[in-house]
């Protein structure tokens, strides 16, 4: 019988509840929190400059934005290839390729600056979203190792390390907007690639199950799990990726459009940026507790109530103009993304086997991150055919049914219970 590869564990550890270690899992789920710092700076910095820089290269005025919506579609069709890989090659292995991969989005982007050449910069933005990908399911790999109990504390851990890349996205920029003569931002989306580059060093230090261990000549092949379309009929997947779509699409929507309402209602710029900032705080600030009010309250409880805060955010913004009726929204939108999505994403956990994580999540975040892509998209122009007001009123109807979804898998829990 061969041993077990070097920085793995056997895959009989990786099953839930078979004496899992949760020293290994809080060790990993402090790793994953380090590379989310650094790999969630990616998007801020896109997200920050974006538009600017756009600005700054497209022959036409209404292409600015273009290379931020890019950003949202790598992101959802990189989800899919992100899982494929993972599969074949383990966590570990998977996470530095795409590292590798936001290293080479912060360099084609630094030279469609420096070149001034606008859809060589749009690739590079897109290219990240592939980066992206990677990022976005280090939440799932908390969870690999983790027992079931400590399974949601270990994704809220890692999500906390969006706070701080929340704090290193804008630094950046600030730091490195002219380090660069001659090419102004230049330098952020070079530093965007060297936080990147960083992270491969961060993420050497997962331990995580091999995705396709090694067995004994003559042994069967491990078992393959359900076809997809089998898990996917579940009616509890179902319901988690409602509701994961519901709090991350409508959290896109709204905060893509809220800046831009701010400017044109004659709030002046440095107040939506500041808006943002406070936005970006409340999504990741609660992490740091969400786990523990999933342990004591329960999955589908904590997701409920993020629904209800997202729906008590657009409510606020139907009620005035002011910088209060803004900022107090974006808080209230953050927090509720924040238990919504942590508590949307412990659900799809309990939703397959071990052999089949790869391709639920994987086919869990292209349908989120598609919702996204979309939402980013239709923001904007929802915004200036109907208004702020019209694209609060459009929240209230999916919260509703993701809520009246989320409540009957609740019901279903207690009576199987009984």
């Amino acid at each position: 019988m061969r041993k077990p590869q070097a920085g793995v564990i056997g895959p009989a550890d990786a099953a839930a509840g078979s004496g899992i270690d949760d020293g290994l899992a809080r060790r990993n789920a402090f790793v994953l929190a380090g590379a989310q710092a650094l790999g969630g700076a990616n998007p801020a910095i896109v997200i920050s400059l974006g538009g600017i820089v756009g600005q700054q290269l497209a022959e036409n005025d209404a292409l600015a934005t273009l290379p931020v919506s890019l950003l949202n579609l790598g992101l959802a069709l990189g989800t899919i290839p992100a899982a494929l890989v993972m599969r074949r090659f383990g966590r570990r292995a998977g996470y530095m390729f795409g590292a590798t991969i936001g290293v080479m989005a912060g360099t084609i982007a630094t030279l469609g600056i420096a070149r001034e050449a606008f859809a060589l910069f749009c690739l590079g933005t897109f290219v990240a979203g592939f980066y992206g990908a990677y990022v976005q399911s280090y939440r799932f790999a908390a969870a690999d190792t983790a027992s079931p109990a400590f399974k949601a504390r270990a994704i809220s851990w890692v999500m906390a390390g969006g706070l701080v890349a929340g704090v290193v996205g804008p630094q950046v920029v600030i730091l490195t907007r002219e380090a660069i003569p001659g090419a102004p931002f230049a330098g952020s989306f070079m530093a965007q690639g060297g936080l990147a580059l960083l992270s491969i060093l961060v993420i050497s230090a997962l331990r995580t199950p091999p995705a396709l261990p090694p067995r004994p000549a003559g042994e069967p092949p491990a078992p393959a799990g359900r076809p997809l379309r089998e898990i996917v009929r579940q009616g509890r997947f179902v319901i988690a990726v409602c509701a994961g779509l519901v709090s991350y699409g409508l959290m896109s929507f709204l905060m893509t459009a809220a800046p831009l309402a701010m400017v044109g209602c004659g709030l002046p710029i440095e107040t939506a940026a500041l808006g943002i900032s406070w936005h970006i705080l409340a999504m990741f600030g609660p992490a740091f507790f969400t786990g523990r009010l999933i342990e004591r309250f329960g999955k589908e409880t904590i997701t409920a109530i993020g629904l209800v805060t997202i729906a008590v955010a657009a409510a606020i913004n139907l009620g005035g103009l002011s910088v209060a009726h803004f900022w107090g929204g974006l808080v209230l939108l953050g927090i509720g993304w924040n238990f919504g999505f942590i508590g949307a994403t412990a659900m799809v956990t309990d939703c397959h086997r071990p052999e089949e994580r790869a391709k639920v999540q994987g086919t869990n975040d292209f349908l989120v991150f598609g919702s996204v892509a979309i939402a980013s998209f239709s923001a904007g122009k929802l915004l200036d055919v109907g208004g702020w007001e019209t694209l609060n009123w459009l929240v209230f109807p999916p919260v509703v049914v993701a809520l009246a979804l989320v409540a009957l898998q609740a019901r279903d829990k207690r009576l199987s219970a009984a």
